[in-house]
């Protein structure tokens, strides 16, 4: 079941309603309803998958509790290996298994080693990538004396399998998260009518523009030996906006359905695209990723405390595990690697982490610097794309190759279209640039408000239908 399907339409006010019929009685209750329902939510994707998803709860809602109690560091350490090696060996088999494979045997090849590949038919359980390390977070954090055990399994089941953020995030905290399975919850209308807003915007970015893009993109992947260097620039060009309008309005729908059940997520995009440099662009994309990945990677291996080589190391490494995180391919790793490299600069010219507010703050317009310092941006997370959106190594390279035969011609004018649903795009971003959401207009009159609602409705329904799945359901 998607976000942008028939089926979820009449689930959510379904839920919805018995929700909160059920919150003036227990909140219990309201955690056993979630967690039914966001059991039924994954399993329309494959009943099977239910039965990953409750082993990893029930372990590490078991170990947490002993993690909990005044035992010796060596056991509470081997508690949480055990919670580690659970959890990460469920995603290494499920996601990884047929690549270490493959690769083991390609390796073995340029010895003149042959021998039959034992490759399994595996399913990739959706939104693995995501529930694991969620979960992940909460035996960490306990381990850490961070937070307490929590001792209500219907809240801490409900807290792992939350159905709008299960799939494809924001990776929550559980010291975020949590607490807010086990407060009474009361309905706020302002809070849900402006979860209803984010719910609309994030529709918009995924059935408008979204996936309107990605009928030229797959064109343009899928012919790219017969394409023209301009109309392969355009490919890149689109397909990063693809994956942002898909992702984050995943995550835009998210946070309101969120708010709509009286909970606030972490905003998992903050306008990535108006960003002055690199480090800028990787603190308002995919946040809770990158977040994640500094609190459990990055500082436990010193962070930026054992000097400069230290920190490009340890920065290095989090771009790799990036990567590969988003799944298993060399194409994801080369990727990471490539971003990786390239804040490397910045590093050393102490350049990270420079620009602290958003660009061109308190001014209509940015200055010429600005507006060269977001098109070098845009331009060089375009051309990563290749490598993302790529099958293999050997497709990326001569996808390149073609691109700089710099061989132009007329016919990318016939997706003009495309480039103005772009530019429509940043424009109405720009101006709500320092906001929580591109649709944040409660200052606006009501008149106006509900004209802007209307256009928004009319666009989604006029496009609606082609229901492609979320490009992050793959990870």
């Amino acid at each position: 079941m998607s976000f942008n399907s028939f089926d979820f339409a009449i689930f959510l006010p379904t839920v919805f309603v018995i929700y909160w019929f059920l919150g003036n009685r227990r909140l219990r209750a309201q955690n056993i309803l979630l967690v039914a329902a966001s059991y039924f939510f994954y399993g329309t994707w494959d009943w099977r998958f239910l039965f990953l998803i409750f082993i990893s709860s029930l372990a590490d809602f078991v170990i947490g509790g002993f993690l909990q109690k005044p035992n010796k560091d060596a056991h509470r350490k081997k508690l949480l290996w055990l919670s580690l090696s659970l959890n990460l060996g469920l995603l290494g088999f499920f996601k990884y298994f047929n690549f270490f494979i493959d690769s083991f045997a390609y390796t073995f090849s340029f010895l003149g080693v042959t021998f039959d590949e034992a490759r399994l038919n595996i399913l990739l359980p959706v939104g693995i990538s995501f529930y694991t390390f969620q979960t992940l977070s909460y035996t960490i954090d306990i381990y850490r004396r961070k937070i307490k055990a929590c001792n209500d399994p219907f809240a801490f089941f409900a807290y792992v399998s939350f159905f709008p953020q299960l799939v494809a995030g924001p990776i929550e905290r559980a010291k975020n998260l949590l607490p807010q399975f086990t407060d009474k919850r009361v309905f706020n209308y302002s809070k849900a009518a402006d979860g209803v807003r984010q719910i609309l915007w994030g529709l918009f970015k995924k059935i408008v523009i979204a996936d309107n893009c990605s009928l030229i993109v797959n064109s343009i992947f899928f012919n790219y030996q017969y394409e023209d260097s301009l109309t392969l620039c355009l490919g890149v060009f689109l397909f990063l906006f693809q994956v942002y309008c898909d992702f984050s309005g995943y995550s835009d729908i998210a946070i309101g359905l969120g708010r709509l059940f009286g909970f606030n997520l972490m905003k998992n995009f903050d306008f990535p695209f108006f960003s002055r440099d690199l480090p800028e662009f990787w603190k308002k994309w995919h946040i809770s990723l990158t977040s994640w990945f500094v609190d459990y990677i990055y500082i436990p291996l010193g962070g930026s405390r054992n000097g400069l080589y230290a920190k490009v190391r340890n920065v290095i490494i989090i771009f790799l595990v990036s990567g590969f995180w988003h799944g298993a391919n060399w194409t994801f790793i080369f990727w990471g690697a490539l971003c990786g490299l390239t804040q490397i600069p910045y590093l050393l010219l102490g350049y990270n982490g420079r620009y602290l507010t958003y660009v061109a703050k308190g001014r209509y317009f940015p200055n010429f610097k600005e507006l060269l310092q977001m098109l070098g941006v845009i331009t060089f997370m375009s051309f990563s794309m290749i490598f993302f959106r790529s099958p293999n190594i050997s497709v990326a390279w001569s996808y390149l190759i073609r691109i700089l035969k710099f061989d132009f011609s007329l016919s990318v004018l016939d997706d003009y279209q495309f480039v103005l649903l772009i530019m429509g795009l940043l424009i109405w971003e720009w101006m709500f640039r320092g906001r929580e959401h591109g649709l944040e207009i409660s200052h606006l009159t009501t008149k106006v408000r509900w004209c802007l609602y209307f256009i928004f409705i009319w666009l989604i329904l006029y496009n609606f239908g082609s229901n492609q799945k979320y490009i992050y359901f793959q990870f």
